[in-house]
């Protein structure tokens, strides 16, 4: 099965055609996608596309650019909402300190609420971390020695040490269409010391579309891609990238129900 675990069909970049996308993710081979909330204002369309497709899950939480309109978020608000139907993580949420769209100790006290509920409802922190690589590898350390919870490193693309940590911390890592660029090396270095059972793959799609579609709008149907590049990169048959994503899915995920057959 593919599974595209990060996509963002809420995007206003879907406004005209966001139906056609989700039936050539299917006709792609897509079998499964995780909607993923960047605000607390846009949850209820993410949440929507989950109600409304049984191939959609969803996430809630607030991006790091977003950390400056959530300050009186509690994680009592990210379980309320992480109780509905078809909601199966907690995120996207983290650290960006390349853009610094909100100041960084709002966002590191806005990523530390969503770390408080994620403990609490037992679903998978969804981390996004750019150039905060210091300051990430403290803040799961800490929160960590408060109590344990499940984390995904999303769209890796930070340092070997950073990956080296959260790995002995158990967590799991996706791989994103930069894998694909010719230029990404480094990126590639890191994949290949990945634990081998703890990394799945997404688009972050209408974003960093994979080569051959690189420059365009990303969609789930090139999802496909993204795997071929870790078959590559790992040195697996296709067939075994796509079980061992798989796998690492859904033990991720595992509110989700993993199909029969």
């Amino acid at each position: 099965m593919l599974i595209d675990s990060h996509v963002n069909l809420h995007a206003a970049q879907f406004d005209e055609d966001r139906e056609a996308v989700i039936d050539r993710a299917r006709a792609a081979g897509v079998g499964m996608m995780v909607e993923i909330s960047d605000s607390l204002s846009t949850f209820e369309a993410t949440h929507a596309l989950a109600v409304a497709h049984p191939d959609i899950w969803c996430s809630v939480g607030a991006h790091p650019h977003e950390a400056r309109h959530h300050l009186d978020m509690t994680a009592a608000d990210l379980i309320e909402r992480a109780g509905r139907p078809r909601v199966v993580g907690i995120g996207e949420c983290g650290l960006d300190f390349h853009y610094d769209l909100s100041p960084r100790d709002q966002q590191e006290a806005v990523f530390r609420t969503h770390v408080a509920a994620a403990r609490r409802t037992g679903l998978p922190l969804v981390v996004h971390t750019r150039e905060a690589d210091d300051r990430m590898a403290a803040i799961l350390r800490e929160e960590q020695g408060e109590g344990p919870f499940k984390f995904l490193m999303h769209c890796y693309t930070s340092g070997a040490e950073l990956a080296e940590q959260a790995t002995k911390m158990g967590a799991w890592f996706s791989i994103s269409g930069i894998a694909t660029f010719k230029a990404a090396e480094d990126v590639r270095a890191v994949i290949r010391a990945m634990p081998a059972d703890r990394i799945i793959v997404e688009t972050d799609c209408p974003y960093l579309a994979p080569v051959p579609h690189r420059g365009r709008r990303n969609e789930p149907a090139y999802v496909g891609h993204v795997l071929q590049a870790l078959a590559d990169i790992r040195g697996w048959s296709l067939e075994a990238a796509e079980a061992r994503t798989t796998d690492a899915f859904f033990a991720l995920f595992d509110r989700i129900p993993r199909p029969v057959g």
